[in-house]
């Protein structure tokens, strides 16, 4: 089992933004879930984990060693998916998986071989092996994405906003492919897309304004709100009328807006009772923020 321990970590930036406060989680094999919107503060944790930067204050400890002091005792086991990543041109799948798993110590020529014709199956690229990466659509890299950082048997695996721009066919084989790699390591998943952390993630914490505002388990979150989450379809009239209740989030409904709020009893004015969801969980927590 891999355990990976955040403690009291902070990062303020040179030009004085503090794009983390005090950060504390605990995680280990499994699925975990950094939600949270553009500029929440994912990306500056996610590359502080990887030890792409350093920390103002705090520490990190990956089983058992702090990764400030032995920054290669997390490095060895990390797989890592960046948000964005560039990779050479005219270059073959293979050929750079090969050049990839140089770069992490595979020595053996056969090791690697093994390795990278393994990971092209997994991620079902083997058909695509002799072409150039910067060919293919953005589905396709982000599996060759997964691929290279699954080369060297990580413990550990950090990916950045992976369903970006997937359509939903490759989502969810991306999503399927992470879940099954989770089994076995500790897979941190940062997104902003609430769907993403529902169906795949254990644990999760939600981050805003640099600082973790909640933790748990998001079915565990979702449970909580049972019975206390409202919705209705706002007429002409409505749009100027206030409402007692707090509103957690609106959205466009075949061209009507619907609203849901969180209340103890059935509001007033012709609201019906819906099923909470792990976008409540996250408008609820983060409504006070704005």
């Amino acid at each position: 089992m891999n355990n990976l321990t955040i403690k009291q970590l902070s990062k303020t930036y040179p030009n004085g933004v503090k794009a983390l406060q005090d950060i504390n989680l605990t995680i280990s094999n499994g699925m975990f879930g950094l939600l949270g919107a553009n500029g929440a503060g994912k990306s500056s944790l996610m590359r502080t984990i990887a030890t792409l930067q350093t920390p103002t204050a705090g520490d990190i400890i990956f089983n058992g060693q702090s990764i400030l002091e032995d920054p290669v005792c997390i490095r060895q086991f990390l797989g890592y998916l960046p948000q964005e990543f560039g990779v050479y041109p005219k270059i073959s799948t293979e050929k750079l998986l090969d050049h990839i798993a140089v770069l992490k110590g595979i020595v053996s020529s056969k090791d690697r071989k093994e390795q990278i014709n393994a990971l092209l199956e997994r991620t079902n690229l083997y058909q695509h092996r002799k072409k150039a990466v910067h060919t293919f659509s953005g589905g396709m890299r982000q599996r060759f994405g997964i691929a290279q950082a699954l080369l060297g048997q990580p413990k550990i695996m950090i990916v950045d906003e992976p369903t970006a721009g997937l359509d939903p066919q490759e989502r969810n084989r991306f999503l399927n492919l992470l879940s099954e790699i989770g089994e076995q390591v500790i897979v941190i998943l940062s997104t902003h897309i609430v769907e993403d952390v529902l169906g795949l993630c254990t644990d999760m914490a939600i981050l805003a304004n640099g600082q973790i505002i909640k933790t748990g388990a998001p079915a565990r979150m979702v449970a909580e709100l049972e019975g206390q989450i409202y919705t209705k379809t706002l007429t002409k009239e409505d749009t100027h009328t206030p409402f007692a209740e707090k509103v957690l989030s609106s959205r466009l409904v075949a061209g009507q807006t619907q609203i849901r709020v969180k209340a103890n009893q059935l509001p007033e004015g012709g609201f019906e009772k819906a099923n909470p969801n792990l976008e409540d969980v996250y408008f609820e927590a983060t409504q006070n923020l704005n």
